[in-house]
């Protein structure tokens, strides 16, 4: 994959360790902004990648686009020696493995450290690299349910629910990435490199948020809200003639503008709904009483009036709705790529633009060690050796 000068982190390159789904996510983003990204694998011609699915699959190509790819097999002495050759000169190595995998293989940071002192080393781990639990597997599934988000997910009394997407794996992914680029940011004041790292677990304890502190800081426990804010209120799910609409009209001023939209200025005095705490106090009653409103009109005719009179008011889509919306097409979420084994592609694009760029999609996801014979050459090894290093199963 070429550099792009252009980008803001086209001189950096990471080595990237990782499976699964977190810490892709935090290559991605790394790549995304330009940084040369070598995935290595295990040799032997695997199809996919774990959770990544099938290798030529959706799930994968979104994942892992942009990169270079090599095959070594750290299992062996070769192999790791290779890597630690391709470390000496790399900025960034992320892994994902449980804390006692990479030290057995000697790829933790402390080796790779007395080889470039510079390096800056990510991991992401299911619970954290110390700690009672820091060497039991853990995946999405298993941090959204001890984080808590479970339990504040779905209906009033529905039962623990998960979220629609792997959003700890996504956090977790994007938090590393954010912490390895405040690392290199360090580095140009220090000189030195050090090891940043996060868990799932500590990321959807993050994403919690204003959750949290309601137990923290109130000592509230906060129980599930189905489709309504937990505080925010009226914020939730609307009825309407033909469908459903997202409604957002907390705090007084905006509460205000919803009861002169909908014609009911009675609604705006009415002591059980006059204040925020009393709407708080009454917040099944305010919605049983807005829901025959907004059931009086189609989904479009309130969401322009809504918005004409300031009230953020929005639609409820399906996935497919929701590229084919004007905005959407506009920001171009969705991106073009070409990809030598499955032809023009269109994955999801970056969600950062710098200025009035928009960051290109650098490339599809590699081909198992397609760029083995570059980079192994790259580091001062012949053409001849390639061969021999395939045949005994380094690479």
């Amino acid at each position: 994959m070429a550099r792009n000068a252009a980008l803001p982190l086209a001189c950096y390159t990471v080595l990237d360790l990782t499976r699964a789904r977190a810490g892709p996510t935090c290559v991605r983003q790394l790549v995304d902004w330009g940084a040369r990204a070598i995935k290595i694998e295990m040799p032997g011609g695997r199809s996919g990648d774990g959770m990544g699915g099938n290798r030529h699959g959706f799930d994968f190509q979104n994942l892992h686009r942009g990169k270079q790819a090599i095959t070594l097999n750290l299992r062996d002495p070769e192999g790791v020696a290779i890597f630690k050759r391709l470390a000496g000169g790399a900025d960034v190595v992320v892994e994902n493995y449980r804390p006692d995998v990479k030290r057995r293989l000697g790829i933790d940071y402390e080796s790779l450290r007395t080889i470039n002192p510079r390096l800056i080393y990510g991991s992401i781990s299911g619970f954290g690299q110390s700690g009672p639990y820091r060497d039991r597997p853990g995946v999405d599934q298993i941090a959204q349910g001890m984080g808590g988000l479970m339990s504040i997910t779905g209906l009033p009394g529905q039962g623990p629910v998960r979220v629609g997407i792997p959003i700890a794996d996504l956090c977790s992914g994007i938090l590393l990435a954010q912490g390895i680029l405040v690392a290199l940011i360090e580095r140009e004041s220090t000189g030195r490199g050090q090891w940043v790292h996060t868990s799932l677990l500590e990321a959807m304890l993050s994403m919690l948020d204003f959750q949290a502190s309601r137990w923290l800081m109130s000592g509230e426990v906060p129980p599930q809200a189905g489709n309504n804010h937990p505080t925010g209120i009226p914020t939730g799910v609307f009825e309407t003639r033909d469908g459903h609409i997202n409604i957002a009209a907390a705090g007084d001023e905006l509460y205000e503008r919803l009861c002169r939209a909908i014609e009911r200025p009675d609604l705006r005095t009415d002591p059980r709904f006059a204040t925020a705490k009393a709407r708080s106090a009454n917040r099944d009653v305010l919605m049983e009483t807005l829901m025959p409103v907004t059931r009086q009109k189609d989904s479009a005719t309130w969401i322009r009036l809504l918005n004409e009179a300031g009230v953020p008011c929005g639609p409820i889509y399906r996935v497919d709705e929701a590229f084919a919306d004007p905005q959407v097409k506009h920001l171009e979420m969705a991106q073009p790529v070409h990809s030598p084994a499955l032809g023009d592609l269109t994955i999801l694009g970056h969600p950062v633009s710098h200025g009035e760029r928009r960051l290109p999609i650098r490339g599809p996801a590699p081909e198992l060690g397609q760029d083995n014979e570059e980079i192994l050459t790259g580091l001062g090894y012949t053409k001849d050796q390639i061969p021999d290093f395939t045949h005994r199963g380094v690479i």
